[in-house]
Order: C-alpha cells, then sequence, then structure tokens
C-alpha cells in the first residue's frame, strides 16, 4: 500500500464485442472488396451485376466466420443492481453488471450507474480467456490480485474449474467444438469458391450446403450448454440472465444463406442450367464455340495449284 491506497494495476481489458482480432479480419476483407470494386469497371455488360453479387455474398460469408471467432457476445446478459464494491466494505454501488460470453473467453462488465461513486470512477471491463494457450484461473488469481470489484470477481467466480457450477467445462468444451467447426465451415467456403472458379458449378453449391451446415453444427455445439442446469448468478434480488448475441444470430443467418445459395445453385444445374451459366459468366463462351463462321475467304492460288 502506498498511502493507504492500493498500486495500479493495467485491467486485463478486451472490447466486449469487437476486439483487435476482429477489427483486422474485417480489414482485410474490406481491402479484397475494395481491390474487387475497383476492377469492376472493366467487365463488360450485364456480366459486371453478376460478378458483383458473388463476389460480395462470397466475401461477406467469409468475414462472418474467421470474424465470429474472436467476437465476445454469442451469449450476452446485463442486471443493474445495488451491490457491494470492494472486499471488507460495508458501501453499495448502483451498477450494470454485464457478461458477454465468447468462444475463447467471458468479459466482464461493470458501469457504475453514475460512472463517479464511492470517490472512484467504475468502468470496468475484465477479459478472462479459457483458450488452448491460457489458463481460465490463473486470470482469475490475477484478478484477485489486482483487488477487481467484487461483483467481477463474483460473476468470473462461476466459471473457475473449482467451482461447483462446472460452467467452465461446459462452455469451454462447446466454445472449442464451435470454433473448430467454423474453422472447417471456412475451409469448405475455400472450396466452394475454388469450384465455382474452375468452372465446376453443381459442386460448387454442393459445397455451400456443407459449409452452412458446418455453421449451423457449430451453433448446436454452443447451444448445448443450455441443456444444462446453469447456477444463477446473483446480485441481492436481481438475477443476471443471459440471451445469444448478436455473434450467434448472425452466424445462423449466413448459415441459412449459404443453404440458400446452394439449394439455388443445385436446382438451377438441374433445371436452368443456360440461367446459372449467365450467371456465373459462361454462356458467352459456349456461344463462341459453336458460333457458325458467317464468311470464309478462300485463297484461289491453292485452290487453282489443286486444279
Amino acid at each position: 500500500l502506498f498511502d493507504g491506497v492500493y498500486p495500479f494495476y493495467l485491467q486485463q481489458r478486451k472490447a466486449a464485442v469487437f476486439d483487435v482480432s476482429s477489427i483486422i479480419v474485417i480489414v482485410v476483407f474490406l481491402t479484397f472488396a475494395c481491390s474487387f470494386l475497383l476492377i469492376i469497371p472493366g467487365i463488360r455488360g450485364r456480366a459486371r451485376l453478376y460478378w458483383t453479387l458473388r463476389v460480395l455474398l462470397s466475401l461477406l460469408v467469409g468475414v462472418v466466420i474467421v470474424a465470429v471467432q474472436f467476437t465476445g457476445d454469442w451469449e450476452t446478459g446485463w442486471v443493474t443492481a445495488n451491490t457491494s464494491y470492494k472486499s471488507f466494505s460495508r458501501a453499495l454501488v448502483n451498477a450494470d453488471i454485464g457478461l458477454h460470453v465468447g468462444l475463447a473467453g467471458v468479459n466482464v462488465t461493470l458501469m457504475g450507474n453514475p460512472v463517479n461513486q464511492v470517490n472512484e470512477t467504475i468502468d470496468y471491463n475484465e477479459h478472462f480467456a479459457w483458450s488452448f494457450d491460457a489458463d481460465y484461473d490463473d486470470s482469475y488469481s490475477e484478478g484477485l490480485e489486482k483487488g477487481l470489484p467484487s461483483p467481477i470477481l463474483y460473476v468470473a467466480e462461476k466459471f473457475t474449474t473449482q467451482s461447483p457450477c462446472s460452467m467452465h467445462r461446459q462452455y469451454r468444451i462447446s466454445g472449442h467444438y464451435a470454433s473448430a467447426t467454423l474453422w472447417v465451415a471456412f475451409c469448405t467456403w475455400l472450396i466452394s469458391n475454388m469450384l465455382f472458379s474452375m468452372p465446376v458449378l453443381v459442386y460448387g453449391g454442393y459445397m455451400l450446403l456443407v459449409t452452412g451446415a458446418f455453421m449451423v453444427f457449430s451453433l448446436l455445439s454452443f447451444s448445448t450448454v443450455r441443456n444444462s442446469l446453469m447456477c444463477p448468478i446473483q446480485f441481492g434480488t436481481a438475477t443476471l440472465h443471459t440471451t445469444y448475441g448478436g455473434s450467434f444470430w448472425l452466424t445462423l443467418a449466413i448459415g441459412l444463406l449459404c443453404f440458400v445459395a446452394g439449394i439455388t445453385v443445385v436446382a438451377l444445374h438441374y433445371f436452368n442450367l443456360d440461367l446459372l451459366k449467365t450467371f456465373f459468366d459462361l454462356r458467352e463462351d459456349k456461344a463462341e464455340e459453336h458460333q457458325e463462321m458467317t464468311e470464309v475467304y478462300v485463297n484461289t492460288h491453292f485452290v487453282n495449284n489443286g486444279r
């Protein structure tokens, strides 16, 4: 202690929804999109519109598959409560306590109402990771050493390996399987793009269906935690309840989009192949191959010698 004041520790901050990794992924895909938009004026006629739709939709699927790996809002919950602020202190504060669950860890936020109370600024956002290269219990122990506010430690304690709630094991395993299936979906998305460019259109449609299936499998894997008994997170009479967050619903929407696109490609292959080839800018090449020669030039010198 320095004159009765705890020493300053850097907070283990990580954005509750988007962090640096997510922003990097989005910037990379935006760079690809902007690069394509620069060359799109060189494509002639109606094919320009078809190319724009195909490329932008494909990039949208890819950026969502990768970005949601790093977001922290697969499951979120907020509660407003009067709670103790520090251990061994009777001082109560009114604050919003938030829980944001991602595939690689949890974020616990604490925001005072108002922010300045008990002579302090109550604005905390702490990240506790359970990825393969991180130890959740070590992160929690560091939080204890820092002297984090009691509400943050109370919520974080629910996810430790020693907690009788067993929430750590449930969320960690489901998060790892969800992340693994999303990476498989990313690989099938790459394969579908290669098949469309070869072009083997119907097989590209099949791979889009596989991509959507793996995205749905990731959602099913993450949602298995809902089937187990959850420990209540209670602050006095107020209870913190969590619901599926934006990343969960965004992944579901893109998975359904992959299903719709894949079914459309396969159906057009069997029922209207010309329309499908027109959309993928292949019909003109076929027409050129079968185009009849309208004029024939004959060298009369060789014809006379042949006689």
